[in-house]
């Protein structure tokens, strides 16, 4: 395949930045191009995936929408890093609680995924039902948290085929068999393509409602309110 891909519009390499930050909400990305980046320029607009590349306390950095679901991000992720020579991908986004130890708004770096989903296996015949970050991305991150003194929790993260499901109180086997601390449906997707093609990738999330709390944040909030977890990676910057 060569660029402009089928769903990114850009024509040639160097336009998007070594460093993509991956909220699921194409507005979000807005949001943080609108608010935290200067000299910014859209970079694609196909079916609405908002992507914008700008510079961060004078560090290059681009941030881009990359949908719901691991198909979604498989695609978005996997085009970014094999035909824009994109080095490592942060996702950003929203997750439920699975424990009663966390709280909406709430930070969490997730050290691994756990998913039922086929996608690793149909991608690279990976058998793992757990992917994993760059450690050394993590470990950065970590240092970011810490050096800007926002509390994180590092956690295991389920990543659902679906966000629906017929018995709601699936998620506490889930929870309880495999370890899982919040849930949410891109990781694994996002953590096997940077395994398959050599790359890194991380995830930042940000609880946006429990099911065991009776707790939730609205759209809006979830769209212009988790600022602590971009404020931690657009340090990643450079």
């Amino acid at each position: 395949m060569s660029i402009p891909t089928p769903h990114i519009e850009v024509k040639e390499k160097g336009i998007i930045a070594k460093t993509v930050l991956m909220p699921g909400d194409p507005l979000r990305a807005k949001f943080i191009a609108e608010n935290f980046l200067e000299d910014v320029t859209q970079f694609n607009r196909v079916r609405g995936m908002n992507g914008y590349t700008g510079t961060y306390m004078g560090r290059k950095i681009s941030v881009m929408g990359s949908g719901m679901g691991m198909p979604s991000i498989g695609i978005y992720s996997y085009e970014l890093f094999s035909f824009y020579d994109v080095e490592q991908i942060v996702r950003i986004g929203s997750c439920g609680a699975y424990s009663q130890a966390l709280d909406v708004y709430d930070v969490i770096l997730a050290k691994d995924a756990w998913s039922e989903s086929s996608f690793a296996h149909t991608l690279a015949g990976y058998t793992e039902d757990v992917m994993l970050p760059s450690a050394a991305l993590n470990s950065r991150i970590e240092a970011i948290a810490n050096n800007l003194e926002i509390p994180i929790h590092t956690a295991r993260v389920h990543s659902s085929d679906v966000f629906y499901r017929k018995h709601f109180h699936d998620f506490e086997t889930i929870r309880d068999a495999h370890g899982c601390d919040v849930v949410e449906m891109e990781s694994f997707a996002l953590f096997a393509n940077a395994r398959f093609l050599n790359k890194q990738a991380a995830c930042i999330l940000t609880v946006s409602d429990s099911l065991v709390k009776d707790a939730v944040t609205t759209s809006a909030e979830r769209e212009k309110s988790f600022t602590s977890m971009m404020k931690i990676a657009l340090e990643l910057a450079e």
